[in-house]
């Protein structure tokens, strides 16, 4: 979607904007019993609201709401071309309210404006409009038995699934969870990030204006430990979906263990590599994929491409192109702005993160190329980054930053680049740039990550299975796999006598 708006306008919008600071349970907004936390605006480093801080008692409302709807079978009984009109008002009235959306997700992480209307609002319509399409697409099948008996399968929902997404996406990465679990009959109670919590609750609320029952979509807030937890831990919970650090992840699994052995399907933490061969088509054009697969979102994305393994006979040049265009490719300023396209880091404490792994990375021996400071504006701002003479094994190499910090690695030839890019716990996404074709395919066989680019970087559409290998997680998002995997199988076997 595209609105034009003038830095002024976009101001005077979001100080007219209304903001639903409860949860939202059984159908409508409600107030919690943990009293509030704080919503900061990272661009100004004010309070922007207060929420209500949920409790283990709130998770159990929430989930008791999910189970009480899925009970009566208002949605996972409903014929699926009615659930797939339903999705799919929903669908449009994401893009309908695009700027409301565009402002709360802003307003809460930093994210620029144009980014929110270019690409993250559009992309959650665009999930909900394909999970709809998918809704009776959803078969079982017979199976040839012998002439006595009749066989056949069965795919239905799971029951109640909790969805936890993270604060760099916070309405795209609900939609990744919330739409397949959705479409193939699951009530879902989502537990946004504490910093972002706005866009889910307004998703929720249009959920039910789309002809959603309620009950089958719930919001609750809060802090992980007090909500997160309690969800993952829940017994009457059947499917955990998790986005976000490795770290929690790995708690993820911990907590289904000790409660029901509830399934749970993950995406955490990359480092992801971006392969540079010599024999590459474009240099600029793969320098400015470089750039922006750091750069882009303030560098807090999963999958950014952080590690540039550079191939020896081009390194020269491409540090010097990097230098050349990527030092002046993103300027931070007011995210409320068109024209920005760097807003700040999430919080200061992040920054503070970011900026810790940049001194690290200096007394490490890495070489400081641009960046590593902090522009003069109010807000949790880290400006653009690179490094190079990086060695894999240094800890901005090996460590997720999630910021905008980029290290280049100088190897030999592909099998080094190979070798390279596989040292580490991490697996999410990688990208080889080679005219060769053989090149090519040896790098999508030896990587070791669940999504692979061959001369881009960030492509795909919904139809690609998105997830990692290795501490990046396990499940896909986006895809028909993502939808079956809020299903579950059941096996009748008739003996016919």
């Amino acid at each position: 979607m595209t609105t034009a708006h003038s830095t002024r306008e976009w101001h005077a919008r979001a100080g007219a904007l209304s903001y639903p600071t409860g949860h939202f349970l059984d159908g409508e907004h409600v107030l919690g019993g943990g009293g509030r936390f704080t919503v900061t605006n990272p661009a100004t480093g004010s309070v922007l609201c207060e929420v209500s801080a949920g409790t283990a008692a709130d998770v159990d409302r929430a989930v008791a709401s999910g189970r009480r709807a899925f009970a009566r079978g208002t949605w996972r009984r409903m014929a699926p071309r009615e659930r797939l009109g339903v999705l799919t008002r929903l669908a449009g009235l994401i893009d309908a309210n695009g700027e409301r959306f565009a402002l709360l997700d802003t307003l809460c992480m930093g994210k620029p404006i144009s980014d929110m209307l270019a690409s993250d609002v559009p992309a959650a319509a665009t999930t909900f409009a394909y999970f709809a399409e998918l809704s009776d697409k959803i078969d079982g099948a017979v199976t040839a038995t012998a002439a006595d008996a009749f066989h056949y399968i069965l795919r239905e929902p799971l029951g109640v699934v909790g969805c936890i997404v993270p604060w760099n996406y916070p309405l795209l990465m609900a939609a990744w969870k919330v739409a397949p679990a959705l479409a193939a009959g699951n009530s879902v109670v989502l537990k946004p990030a504490e910093q972002s919590p706005l866009s889910g609750l307004l998703l929720a609320e249009l959920f039910i204006e789309a002809g959603g029952p309620a009950g089958v979509f719930n919001v609750v807030n809060g802090l992980g430990e007090a909500t997160g937890a309690p969800l993952a831990l829940h017994r009457d919970v059947n499917k955990i979906g998790f986005t976000g650090s490795t770290e929690v992840g790995k708690l993820m699994l911990v907590y289904a263990g000790q409660s029901n052995m509830k399934r749970v399907s993950l995406e955490c933490g990359g480092k992801s590599p971006q392969i540079f061969l010599a024999d590459l088509d474009d240099l600029d054009r793969a320098v400015s994929y470089a750039i922006n697969g750091i750069f882009g979102n303030m560098g807090e994305v999963c999958n950014a491409g952080s590690r540039l393994l550079v191939d020896q006979p081009i390194a020269e040049a491409f540090v010097a192109r990097f230098i050349e265009r990527g030092r002046t490719a993103y300027r931070a300023g007011d995210p409320l702005d068109p024209a920005t396209n760097l807003g700040p880091l999430v919080t200061a404490a992040h920054r503070s993160r970011v900026v810790g792994y940049i001194e690290r990375g200096k007394r490490e021996g890495a070489r400081l190329e641009f960046g590593g400071d902090i522009p003069d504006l109010p807000g949790s701002y880290v400006n653009p980054t690179l490094f190079s003479g990086v060695q894999n094994r240094m800890t901005i190499a090996q460590e997720e930053i999630f910021g905008p910090v980029a290290a280049t690695i100088v190897v030999d030839g592909l099998e080094e680049a190979l070798r390279v890019a596989n040292d580490s716990t991490y697996g999410l996404a990688a990208s080889v740039w080679t005219r060769d074709l053989n090149k090519a395919h040896k790098a999508v066989r030896d990587l070791e990550a669940g999504v692979i680019w061959v001369n881009c970087f960030d492509h795909g559409d919904m139809t690609q299975p998105f997830g990692g290998y290795k501490q990046s997680g396990q499940g896909r998002d986006k895809c028909l796999e993502s939808l079956l995997g809020y299903t579950q199988t059941k096996s009748a076997w008739i003996h016919l006598g």
